[in-house]
């Protein structure tokens, strides 16, 4: 029987993907992504009030929840910012792709610093996922200097998938050493807020002309909601679920959403479902099985 540790990785699986094609239709229009990640800050902040709020948490103002939250809300803020930014010159399939190979980088870590045992079917589940992001890989026909602009934005989504496995690592190690999982997630929003707003006056201020400067509008409005709630269920279902369960096994469950993204993304017309990209969602279910088994 599947455990609850994995269920919410499922869950959150499941809105990561989702979000992922959510940020692209939002990266083809020229936005403020700042403005956009406040937004998403600001729903997110209301949503993890009302819950503690529902649940009669009491939150805990120490300073390991204080530190640890900061920390969490940078990495991922900034994470998210990469993401959005590399989404607007890649397709969301390989940007989503990208982004989820945190996953070695989770698995590393967490055998190096948080004592977790790397055995078979963990080892083999995550070389399995290792496989379908690399079936899904097609390089470029870009040349010159377009060529040069996509590795660029190429590794921006690089970045932000390492910036996203260290969010992951260091939020187990925090609740493993005190720190209160309500408290670091009302501060890792907050985070989202500020560290949004700080890039949009960036963007504002260093836009070639008043033209180039993007205005917050209805439809920046209606997309911030959308992803807030989507934020909301993924942060809090995946740090539910490295609180029940090992991080290198749930971390690569719930990082394997790239396939439900380009399923998403199939399905809108948006790419094409190839044979190879056929067997890379085989081969993730395969890992998704490998890691249920290592998870016992």
């Amino acid at each position: 029987m599947i455990s609850s540790a994995l269920l919410f990785a499922l869950g959150s699986l499941i809105c990561a993907g989702l979000n992922d094609v959510v940020f692209k239709r939002f990266s083809t229009r020229s936005r403020s992504r700042g403005l956009y990640l406040a937004g998403i800050g600001m729903v997110w902040t209301i949503l993890q009030l009302t819950l503690s709020s529902i649940q009669g948490q009491v939150f805990d103002w120490s300073t390991p929840s204080l530190v640890f939250g900061l920390i969490c809300g940078l990495l991922l803020a900034a994470s998210n910012i990469l993401l959005l930014e590399s989404l607007t010159h890649i397709d969301v399939g390989l940007g989503s792709m990208i982004y989820r190979l945190n996953t070695v980088v989770v698995v590393i870590l967490s055998v190096a610093f948080l004592a977790e045992a790397l055995d078979f079917f963990k080892a083999s589940g995550v070389l399995a996922g290792l496989a379908a992001v690399l079936l899904l890989y097609r390089r470029s026909g870009h040349a010159g200097d377009l060529y040069t602009n996509f590795r660029f934005f190429f590794g921006l989504a690089v970045v932000a998938s390492v910036l996203r496995a260290l969010y992951v690592v260091v939020s187990k190690f925090a609740l493993l050493h005190g720190a209160a999982k309500d408290t670091m997630l009302l501060i890792t929003a907050v985070s989202w807020i500020v560290g949004g707003l700080l890039y949009a006056l960036i963007r504002y201020l260093t836009a070639p002309s008043f033209r180039d400067r993007q205005p917050l509008d209805r439809t920046l409005l209606f997309y911030a909601l959308f992803s807030g709630v989507l934020v909301f269920l993924i942060v809090n279902l995946l740090l539910q679920a490295v609180e029940l369960g090992e991080a290198s096994v749930v971390v690569p469950v719930a990082n394997l959403s790239f396939v439900f993204a380009l399923l998403l993304s199939v399905a809108l017309k948006w790419e094409q479902l190839t044979w190879r990209k056929g067997i890379a969602v085989v081969t993730s279910l395969v890992s998704l099985y490998l890691l249920s088994v290592s998870g016992g």
